[in-house]
Formats: structure tokens, C-alpha cells, sequence
């Protein structure tokens, strides 16, 4: 096993032993990929203020979100068809979250249904959601979400409509993989997987299938998928959610400080920036671009979280000491998942919380708490240049 010092490490065990369908499913964006990639490399245009000669014994990388004690301000964020990366993958996803100490969020189109990860877990954890046209389907997942204990509701409010994902609809991709001469050839080469596969709880949507009484195979399962994300959502459909809900609530997908001020002014708990990993509309601003305009419109109103491009520690910090209350990662952790399982979260886990704890340190901080732009140096025209 070689030795893991970042998540880059994670993603090239992942590549060579998972799909390549699924790989691709985690590792692209949609149409050109210019969001995609700018939300990572616009972490590199902020720089850290170095500062020494600071006692730096007892250092705490330890917080909250959304009220909820935490290990480190960084939460597993939802992402699909994490059973398709490893065999039971959202199970081993939360179990190591859960050890770690931090929040996961289970999908909405995760391959174990919210049921089997309560059983397999002893805490609570965060349940997205995404909004369906089947408003009574939709009721029954939230009471399934009640009834697991989920400790908040997760409304991504950035899918109305599938952006155009180049590298899926090419790969066909689809859970479980469907047997083209393609596909048969990959997986003939990542036999492990596919081993492990065989022993698997489920091999497909575990909140979907055996809950819709339209779905009776692969086929009829895709269509209702497809027609079923309610591009009519609007506020009024948010707050009808919310109050259905009746716990706490972050609102997922914000990348406009209106859009923020709304979120808040409906009395989310927390919203996060997010472009849905640079998945859905290409050619938008990076989450951490954003982010310092969302916290002059909102910080004191409601608690920022960031998602979209953290792969290190260090993206953490800079997202702290932007103004931001907690993170999310979905791809760094999938990367560790898909090289190996439970214990490959772990590993992602560690690996940015050595970052964040050693850059802290060096930014002469002892708390994450106390991190804010004074610790940062950060270009005069990188926000502010792209007013309409």
C-alpha cells in the first residue's frame, strides 16, 4: 500500500480501481468544465499570512455546524451513487464520518436507503434532498428521514433541471452499470470491485426502488428518475418543505447573494455555497469566488457553509477565514471511499485535518474559531470584477 500524504493519492488509487464510468460520474462537471476546474484553482490565488513566534500547545481544530459539536468544521457532503464506488459505500461512508467525528449527508439517489445506514450507524446524521414532481413520494422520504432521526434536512435547491454531463451521458451511466461491450471490458479489469460488488447490500437507488410502485425494473427506474426533478420549485415550494420538515434545515446550491438574503430571510439554519461541484451550470463562479460576497450579504444572519472544490486542508482554512462556519467535501471523500472503502474515508478525513491543524499553526492560530482574513492575503480583483 503506498503511503497517503494527500487526497491527490486517493484519487489515483480510485481511478485505477473503480469503473470508469463511476470514476467519471465523481471526476467531471458539465459542458466544458470551466466551473469544475476553477473551484479548485481559485483556492491557489489566496495566500496564507505566515506568523511566528506564537505559542501554538494545545491547538483545537474542534467546532460546531449548525449547533452540532464537531470534530472539525468539515462535513461528507451528499453525493449520488456513492454505493457504486465501493460495495455499501454510503454504509462505510458514515461510519467513518460518524468516528471521525463529523456530519455525513446521505443523497436522496444514494444506493443504501436511508434505513440501512440508520441501522448501521448510532448517531444521527444529515439527509438531502432533492425535490421531486411526486410531491406524495416526496412527503413519505421526509418522513422516512424523521423517522431514522436524521438531525437536519438538506434541500439542494440547484437541480430543477440534470445539467449537461458530457462524461455520463457518454458512459451511459447507470446503477447498476448496464452490460454493453464497454462497459463488460472495463469491468473485466477492475475485478476487485466487482468481487466486492457481488456482496453488496444493493446495487441501486435504496430510496427509490421498493418505494415507487411504477418502478418495476431498471428501465422504468430511469424514466421516473428523469422526469421526476421538479424544475417548478420556487420559494414558496422551499418554505412548503421546510415547515413539512419541521427541524433544522440547510439550503444547498446558493451561489448569489439574493439568493442568499431569501434563503435566510426564510430562516434556514445554515445555507451552503455551492455550484453542485461545478455539475450543473458551466461557466459559473467558483464556491470560494463567492463566498465573501454571500457572507457581506447574509454572515450575520445565517450560518455559511462552503462546498465545491476542497481537496486540502489548506481550502478549508481559506474558506474559514473567509467568513465561512463549516465545509463540505463530496469528491475528496469519494476518492478514499473508491480506493478503500471505510478505511479510505478515514484517510481523506486525516488527511485534511493535518493540513488544516499544521496550516493553522503556522498561520499562528491555535482555534479555528479565530481564523479570519487577517490570517489571509488575498488579491484585490479576486471578487468584485464580475458585477453585472
Amino acid at each position: 500500500m503506498p503511503v497517503i500524504t494527500t487526497i491527490e493519492d486517493l484519487k489515483r488509487l480510485h481511478e485505477r480501481r473503480v469503473p470508469r464510468m463511476f470514476f467519471d460520474y465523481c471526476e467531471s462537471g458539465s459542458w466544458t468544465e470551466q466551473t469544475f476546474r476553477e473551484n479548485t484553482t481559485d483556492f491557489d490565488q489566496i495566500r496564507l499570512r505566515q506568523r511566528v513566534a506564537v505559542d501554538m500547545a494545545g491547538r483545537s481544530t474542534a467546532s460546531q455546524m449548525i449547533g452540532q459539536d464537531v470534530a472539525m468544521p468539515v462535513a461528507l457532503a451528499p453525493v449520488g451513487l456513492t454505493g457504486m464506488q465501493h460495495a455499501d459505500g454510503e454504509i462505510k461512508a458514515a461510519r467513518a464520518a460518524e468516528a471521525f467525528g463529523v456530519p455525513f449527508t446521505l443523497s436522496t439517489m444514494s444506493i443504501n436507503s436511508i434505513e440501512d445506514v440508520a441501522e448501521a450507524t448510532t448517531k444521527p446524521f444529515w439527509f438531502q434532498l432533492y425535490t421531486m414532481r411526486d410531491m406524495d413520494y416526496t412527503r413519505r422520504l421526509i418522513e422516512r428521514a424523521k423517522a431514522a432521526k436524521c438531525s437536519a434536512l438538506v434541500i439542494t435547491l440547484d437541480l430543477q433541471i440534470l445539467g449537461q454531463r458530457h462524461k455520463d451521458l457518454k458512459n451511459g451511466l447507470s446503477a447498476p452499470p448496464k452490460l454493453t461491450p464497454k462497459t463488460i471490458a472495463n469491468l473485466m479489469t477492475k475485478w476487485t470491485w466487482g468481487i466486492e460488488m457481488l456482496g453488496a447490500k444493493r446495487r441501486e437507488f435504496g430510496n427509490i426502488v421498493g418505494h415507487v410502485d411504477t418502478i418495476t425494473d431498471t428501465r422504468s427506474l430511469g424514466t421516473w428518475t428523469a422526469e421526476q426533478f421538479d424544475p417548478s420549485l420556487d420559494w414558496g415550494k422551499v418554505e412548503t418543505l421546510m415547515n413539512m420538515w419541521g427541524g433544522k434545515v440547510i439550503l444547498k446550491g446558493i451561489l448569489d447573494a439574493e439568493d442568499a438574503k431569501m434563503a435566510a430571510k426564510l430562516g434556514a439554519d445554515a445555507i451552503t455555497v455551492s455550484n453542485h461541484g461545478g455539475r450543473q451550470l458551466d461557466g459559473a463562479l467558483s464556491s470560494i469566488k463567492v463566498l465573501p460576497e454571500i457572507m457581506d450579504a447574509v454572515g450575520g444572519d445565517v450560518e455559511v457553509h462552503l462546498d465545491s472544490g476542497i481537496r486540502a486542508g489548506q481550502d478549508v482554512l481559506k474558506a474559514l477565514a473567509l467568513g465561512a462556519k463549516g465545509t463540505m467535501i463530496g469528491r475528496a471523500f469519494v476518492y478514499g471511499l473508491g480506493a478503500m472503502g471505510q478505511a479510505g474515508v478515514t484517510q481523506a478525513l486525516e488527511v485534511i485535518h493535518k493540513e488544516l491543524d499544521t496550516t493553522m499553526a503556522l498561520c499562528g492560530e491555535k482555534a479555528v474559531e479565530n481564523l479570519g482574513r487577517h490570517n489571509l492575503l488575498v488579491p484585490a480583483d479576486f471578487t468584485g470584477t464580475w458585477a453585472p
